[in-house]
């Protein structure tokens, strides 16, 4: 795992959609699993994070981006 990755999706802000301007790791688990139910993630840097986020909190390891958070 890229350090640089969780430290982006606790900063980089939703850019569409009923989120918008949320940070990523903001973001409920269950818009999380909305994208997954709807053919998942968009492509790109955005899908690979929100990827991230999701198995994060899928996996309860939110904890994990305590120390990043501002």
């Amino acid at each position: 795992m890229n350090p640089q990755i969780l430290k982006e999706i606790c900063e980089v802000r939703m850019p569409f959609g009923k989120y918008k301007e949320t940070i990523l790791a903001d973001l409920p688990i269950s818009y999380l699993e909305w994208f997954m139910r709807n053919g998942g993630f968009p492509q790109g840097k955005l899908g690979m994070q929100l990827a991230t986020i999701y198995e994060i909190k899928l996996n309860g390891l939110m904890d994990l981006l305590k120390p990043l958070r501002r």
